[in-house]
Formats: C-alpha cells, sequence, structure tokens
C-alpha cells in the first residue's frame, strides 16, 4: 500500500463506512450510547496520518455524572485513507479497520489492545 492514491468520490466514501456499520454485530450497535459517526476529508490539523479520530467519554469511564453532554464523535478520513490504500478494495478494508478501530475506542478499548487484536 502507498503507491498512487485512488480517487474517490465523497458519497462513495461515505457509502463504505455505512457498509463498514453495517458489518459490526447489532448487539453492539445497540449499546452504542451517544456518539456519532462523521467522514470529513482532513484531520483538524491537515496532516495526512490520522485514519480515524474518536472524541468524547467512553462507555467504560461514564459514571453518575454522565448527562447533558454533547455526542462522542467517531470522524473517518477521507483523504489521508485513500493516500495509503491502491485499490478500491484496499479502501474498503481499510475503512472497515477504521470505524471497528474507532468504535472500540467508544466502548474504552486502548491502542495497544486494538494492535494485540489485529485492528490497530
Amino acid at each position: 500500500m502507498g503507491g498512487v492514491p485512488v480517487e474517490m468520490s465523497r458519497e462513495r466514501f461515505e457509502d463504505l463506512v455505512g457498509e463498514a456499520l453495517d458489518e459490526v454485530p447489532p448487539e453492539l450497535l445497540k449499546v452504542m450510547s451517544n456518539v456519532v459517526i462523521l467522514v470529513e476529508d482532513l484531520p483538524p490539523d491537515g496532516g495526512m496520518d490520522l485514519l480515524g479520530l474518536y472524541e468524547g467519554t467512553a462507555l467504560t469511564e461514564r459514571g453518575w455524572d454522565y448527562a447533558g453532554v454533547l455526542p462522542d464523535r467517531i470522524t473517518i478520513y477521507r483523504l489521508p485513507t485513500l493516500q495509503v490504500c491502491d485499490t478500491e478494495t484496499d479502501v474498503i478494508d481499510e475503512v472497515a479497520i477504521t470505524v471497528v478501530h474507532e468504535i472500540a475506542h467508544h466502548f474504552g478499548i486502548d491502542d495497544q489492545r486494538l494492535h494485540e487484536l489485529g485492528w490497530g
């Protein structure tokens, strides 16, 4: 991976994110709470090394005082993802991995454990 970037419309990329979400087991989606999933072209710093980002309070860290807060955000970044892929199939695979990776953060799973599980 990492050769010539794949060209893909934002609409197609958003469809791939939706398809990746469709593959998440329904029992996990049911317990996700107060979280929104977004697609952006670039991370806030404009860098090309971040494919996805979870911002919020993981379910495992929410206590009795968790109320009245804005939804957590999972953002999947289109251009960095396309940059590291050589084919549309690579993009499909990378989007699926990134979506699962960021959802895992919502459940309180850290990067080290995700790498151990093969979802790094």
